[in-house]
C-alpha cells in the first residue's frame, strides 16, 4: 500500500460539483468476495453469468474523451474479449461475425440513442488446409502470408425518439489489425497497426484490432477487498493481457446536439444473432464497474440486455447500494445513510454544471462535455483532483478510476481525507500520442528466449547442430522424409499388386 498525494489548488473548488459522483459508478473499486485471479472481474471483464461464457461479445471497457491532439474531435474507445493471452493460437482472437458492435450516442439527455455507429465483421481465410494463422513473415495487412484476416463495415444510424430515421454506410471492407502473433511472424507490428487506421470523408478516423488492455488495477480487490486489510495491492493484474479494440475519432459537432448543448451520453453494446436470425442485445457498458458491483447477481444479465431508458428498474441498486455495507463490515467505515439520493442526482444524471445535460432523464451512461478542452497536464484522479477534463467527465485512458473510487468510498468528499489506492497508478505500457491512442498489444513471443546451447540443440534434434547449415540440414531432412514416404508408398503399391496376383 502506498500513500498517494491528492493535493491541488482546484480540489476544494470542485468538490461540491462531484460529491458522490464517483461513489456510485466507480466506488466499485471494492467488490464481492470472489477469490482467485481466474474468477476475477474487472471493468466489465466477465461481469455477468451469461456473457462470461461468450467473450467475443463481452464489452470490457469504454473510454470517451476530447482528443488531446485534435480538440475539435471526440475519441471513443470500446474494448471486447477480456484476458486475451497473447500466445493463444492457433485461432487467436477475431471479432465475432454474427454480432453487431455498437457505439451509442445520446445527445439530448433523454436516455435514448440518437446516433449509433455500428461495426460488423467478416473473416477471410486464404488457405483452409493449414492450421496456421500466418504462413510466414507478415509485413503488411495484404501480405499473402497473413492467412486469416478480418474486415469490417461501419454504418451510421440516425434515430429520433428511438426510431430509425436514416442509415448511412460510412466505410466497408476496412482491414482489421491482426492479433500480434510474435516477433518472428510480425517483426514490425506498429506498421500493421498504422495500416489499419482508416480516414473517413467526414474527417473522422476509425480503427479495429488488437491492443494492450488499457485498464490498470489490482484485481485482488475481489479477495475480501484487497485481503481484508489493504495488504494485497501493487500488482497490475491485467499486465500482459490484450483486448480487441474499436476506436472512433469523430468531429465533436457531428455527435453533439448543438453548440449550446455539447454534452453527450455514450454507451457500447453488443447484439448477437439468434437462431431465428434476429439480433438480441447481450452486453452493455457505459460507466466503468457498474454491472460488477452496483448490480446484484439477479440483475446482471438483465442489465446487459436492457436500455438506458429503462434504468428505473435498477434504481434501488443505487439508492440502497451493497458496496458501502461491505466496506463497513470489513474496514469499519460507517456507510452513509440510505436512501442515497445524492448518488442518483450525480451518477444517473451527470455532474451539475459539468456534464449534466438539461432536462436529463436519469440513466446509466458515460457522459462527456465535448466543449471542455483537454488538460495540458492530465491528473490521473480527474475531477477529484481539479481536472475537469477527466473522469467522471468521460473517461481517459490514463484516468485512475480505482484510486479515485476508493478515496471517495472512504469518505474523501465527506471530510474524511485519505490517500488510499491500489498502488497501481498507471498502465504497464505507454499509451500512444495519436489515434487510436491505445498501446500496442503484447506479442505472443514475449518472455525469455531459449539459449542455443548444446543441451537445447540436442533436444531439438541433430538437424540443428550447425548454425551455418541449419536451413540446408532441415531442407535435407524434409527431402529425405518425403523420399522415404514415396518409397514406402511405392512398396505398399507393389505389395498390394502381388497380393492381387495371387
Amino acid at each position: 500500500m502506498t500513500a498517494i498525494s491528492t493535493s491541488g489548488n482546484g480540489r476544494k473548488s470542485v468538490a461540491t460539483l462531484i460529491c458522490g459522483a464517483l461513489a456510485a459508478g466507480g466506488l466499485a473499486a471494492a467488490g464481492v468476495a470472489t477469490l482467485g485471479p481466474g474468477a476475477a472481474y474487472a471493468s466489465s471483464h466477465r461481469e455477468a453469468p451469461l456473457i462470461s461464457g461468450t467473450p467475443q461479445y463481452d464489452n470490457t471497457d469504454l473510454y470517451a474523451f476530447v482528443s488531446p491532439d485534435h480538440a475539435d474531435t471526440t475519441t471513443i474507445v470500446a474494448n471486447w474479449i477480456p484476458f486475451e493471452e497473447p500466445a493463444g493460437g492457433p485461432n487467436f482472437f477475431p471479432f465475432a461475425e454474427d454480432a453487431q458492435y455498437d457505439l451509442n450516442i445520446d445527445n439530448n439527455g433523454d436516455a435514448k440513442e440518437d446516433l449509433i455507429f455500428r461495426y460488423t465483421f467478416k473473416t477471410h481465410t486464404k488457405n483452409k488446409k493449414t492450421f496456421l494463422y500466418n504462413t510466414g513473415v507478415v509485413e503488411s495487412l495484404d501480405d499473402p502470408d497473413l492467412n486469416i484476416t478480418q474486415t469490417y463495415d461501419l454504418e451510421l444510424i440516425k434515430l429520433k425518439k428511438g426510431k430509425v430515421e436514416h442509415e448511412t454506410k460510412l466505410a466497408d471492407d476496412v482491414p482489421v489489425a491482426p492479433s500480434n502473433v510474435g516477433k518472428a511472424s510480425m517483426p514490425n507490428y506498429k506498421k500493421l497497426r498504422d495500416e489499419a487506421i482508416y480516414k473517413l470523408s467526414s474527417g473522422a478516423k476509425t480503427f479495429a484490432g488488437q491492443a494492450d488492455d488499457p485498464f490498470f488495477l489490482d484485481l485482488r480487490v475481489f479477495d475480501l477487498l484487497y485481503g481484508g486489510d489493504l495488504s494485497e495491492v501493487g500488482n497490475d493484474t491485467l499486465k500482459g493481457y490484450n483486448v480487441n479494440s474499436i476506436a472512433l475519432q469523430i468531429p465533436s459537432d457531428m455527435i453533439a446536439e448543438s453548440e449550446h448543448q455539447p454534452i453527450v451520453g455514450i454507451w457500447s453494446t453488443t447484439q448477437r444473432e439468434n437462431a431465428k436470425g434476429k439480433y438480441e442485445q447481450v452486453s452493455r457498458l457505459g460507466m466503468p464497474l457498474v454491472n460488477e458491483v452496483v448490480n446484484p447477481i439477479k440483475d446482471k444479465d438483465k442489465f446487459n440486455a436492457s436500455e438506458p431508458k429503462d434504468d428505473a428498474q435498477f434504481l434501488k441498486n443505487v439508492t440502497n447500494p451493497e458496496l458501502p455495507k461491505l466496506i463497513e463490515a470489513i474496514y469499519k467505515i460507517k456507510a452513509p445513510a440510505e436512501p442515497r439520493n445524492d448518488l442518483v442526482d450525480v451518477f444517473l444524471k451527470g455532474v451539475k454544471d459539468l456534464n449534466q445535460p438539461p432536462y436529463v432523464t436519469p440513466s446509466e451512461e458515460l457522459r462527456l462535455n465535448t466543449s471542455i478542452k483537454p488538460a495540458a497536464s492530465p491528473k490521473r484522479l480527474g475531477v477529484l483532483d481539479g481536472d475537469t477534463a477527466g473522469f467522471p467527465n468521460g473517461r481517459r485512458l490514463t484516468d485512475d478510476v480505482i484510486d479515485a473510487s476508493l478515496q471517495v468510498v472512504e469518505g474523501e468528499l465527506l471530510g474524511a481525507k485519505n490517500d488510499l489506492g491500489d498502488a497501481v497508478d498507471k498502465n504497464d505500457k505507454e499509451f500512444e500520442k495519436a489515434f487510436p491512442y491505445v498501446a500496442l498489444p503484447t506479442e505472443g513471443s514475449r518472455g525469455a528466449t531459449a539459449k542455443t546451447d548444446a543441451a537445447t540443440r540436442s533436444q531439438l534434434g541433430d538437424a540443428l547442430t550447425g548454425s551455418t547449415s541449419d536451413t540446408t540440414l532441415i531442407a535435407s531432412s524434409a527431402g529425405a522424409g518425403a523420399a522415404g514416404i514415396l518409397l514406402i508408398g511405392g512398396g505398399l503399391m507393389w505389395w498390394r499388386g502381388r497380393r492381387r496376383a495371387y
